[in-house]
């Protein structure tokens, strides 16, 4: 049953939190006849007595700023939130029925795991919630999971972790194996920093750590921009085609621009500390924005967020640049949340929006142990099979595989101080002289500035800055904003099948000068 000390707030008081006034309808209806030993059924009412539920859980359909949303909410005084086969029954016909009405789905979970009491047939109806959680996915529609102290065991392994958006409550217990059962089997301690939220967060395994205060705007403002999301385009012979790769248009820029700009120039242009970053162009540009940082990983390597650009919802994950002062070496753990970012784009039906500005991976043996090179190779194959539109913006720094992993996409627009090298060019200048004193020279010589990569097919658009981003953050900003909203209407225009062979050829021809 319970593995700690519970969360602070009942179902119902959760609930009330979260939904319009008199916004919530149970669905709950009674519990079939125990069929118990009389020592289980003392408890089963004694947990009636003590919480005035029937179950521990409650499920029914809320409005979140007028929204119907359906509602699953554990109840933690009910037995530990544990899970029996009643409880699984009613958290399955909730998200059926969900399904069936195509609502949001939000899950509530706080729980000591399975229902020791019930043994195995408890046990394997987490299969039956998570096919049903499956369906609901499968049907294109929201589900977010808001996980409690404490959530564990099978719950944490099954329904609980399966949203695709997945908050926690700060200081929550998340775990598989409970801390006692830990003790009792390997004789030692686990340590207590292990199954907490903003641990998991750092690991990329949660996507935000949220009191519960804050819980009713996120989810109000991450609900308007799903809601906002169009039709998706037809496939038929009205959608407009994809160009054929022969007939492609050049790069876009602006006819009064000068010629290449010095490519020595843009790399120390892009490390100034004033210059915008992927946190500032998202306040520039969009109209909604729902930021799904984590505390403790604010001001780290990675944004991640749901918003509205151009008229049009979208998801975003990017690279925040790094400077002198603020270092945010981009890590595996940052990799698996990029991954985890377009999987449920495609899940939602969303454009993914990259945004490029690293000065390169994490580099150190740690780094190297948690395979952060199989995690970029994974960034590449999953951004290039994706089935949504993908827009890269290419805005500053551009250093090796960190950057290579996030720039596989249908369009590419970029910054015209940005650049794309292999690794820095200090590092390129150590390896062809031995020492980092040519490395203006190397940045000049190897083509990585935003005009070069164009002719080289991999930028189709230049955004000029007038001069530097830097000293015009917000006009800078708002052309490239422009550019952006600009680039997803005509992928939206598109048909699937279409762009999808254009993305197929576009990368098969990379790297050939134009």
């Amino acid at each position: 049953m319970g593995t700690g000390s519970g969360t602070a707030l009942t179902a119902h008081q959760l609930i009330g939190l979260l939904v319009d006034p008199d916004g919530f309808r149970s669905w709950d209806e009674p519990p079939a006849a125990d069929r118990a030993d009389p020592g289980y059924r003392a408890s089963l009412d004694r947990a009636r007595e003590r919480t005035g539920l029937d179950e521990a859980v409650l499920t029914g359909l809320g409005l979140i700023g007028g929204r119907p949303v359906a509602l699953i909410a554990s109840e933690f005084g009910f037995l530990g939130g544990s899970i029996g086969v009643a409880t699984a029954e009613r958290i399955t016909r909730a998200v059926e029925r969900a399904t069936a009405e195509r609502l949001p789905l939000l899950a509530l979970p706080v729980s000591g795991g399975t229902r020791m009491q019930e043994g195995s047939a408890a046990f394997l109806c987490m299969l039956r919630i998570t096919a049903a959680v499956q369906a609901h996915r499968a049907a294109g529609l929201p589900y977010v999971t808001y996980l409690r102290n404490p959530t564990m065991g099978g719950v944490f392994a099954s329904w609980g972790t399966l949203g695709q958006l997945v908050l926690a409550e700060p200081g929550a217990r998340l775990g598989f194996l409970g801390p006692r059962v830990y003790e009792e089997l390997r004789g030692v301690e686990l340590p207590p920093d292990v199954q907490r939220a903003e641990t998991l967060a750092g690991q990329g395994l949660v996507d935000a750590v949220v009191p519960p205060q804050e819980l009713r705007e996120l989810l109000r403002r991450a609900l308007t921009v799903l809601a906002a999301a169009p039709p998706a385009p037809s496939t038929g012979p009205e959608s407009a085609p994809a160009p054929e790769p022969e007939t492609e248009p050049e790069p876009e820029t602006d006819p009064d621009a000068p010629g290449h700009p010095d490519a020595w120039d843009s790399v120390r242009r892009t490390r100034r500390p004033d210059r915008p970053g992927a946190r500032e162009l998202l306040r520039h540009t969009t109209e909604e924005l729902v930021l799904l940082d984590a505390p403790g990983g604010r001001g780290g390597a990675l944004v991640r967020a749901l918003a509205v650009l151009g008229g049009r919802p979208v998801l975003v994950v990017g690279q925040q640049r790094q400077t002198p002062e603020h270092e945010r070496p981009f890590t595996a753990a940052d990799l698996r949340a990029v991954r985890r970012t377009a999987r449920l784009a495609e899940q939602l039906g969303l454009p993914l929006v990259t945004v490029v500005d690293t000065a390169g991976a994490e580099l150190s043996a740690r780094a190297e142990l948690d395979g952060i090179a199989v995690e970029i190779a994974h960034c590449l194959t999953t951004l290039l099979a994706l089935r949504t539109p993908v827009l890269a913006v290419l805005l500053g720094q551009g250093s090796g595989g960190g950057a290579l992993a996030l720039l596989p996409a249908d369009r590419v627009i970029a910054a015209e101080h940005a650049w794309l090298a292999p690794l820095p060019p200090e590092g390129a200048s150590a390896i062809v002289h031995r020492d980092g004193s040519h490395a203006a020279e190397l940045a000049r010589s190897q083509g990585i500035g935003a005009r070069h990569l164009a002719e080289v097919g991999l930028v189709d658009e230049v955004v000029p800055e007038l001069p530097d981003a830097a000293e015009e953050p917000e006009a800078f900003c708002a052309r490239l904003g422009q550019a952006v909203g600009a680039a997803l209407g005509a992928l939206a225009a598109t048909a699937e099948t279409d762009r999808l062979a254009a993305r197929a050829a576009r990368h098969r021809r990379l790297g050939d000068l134009r």
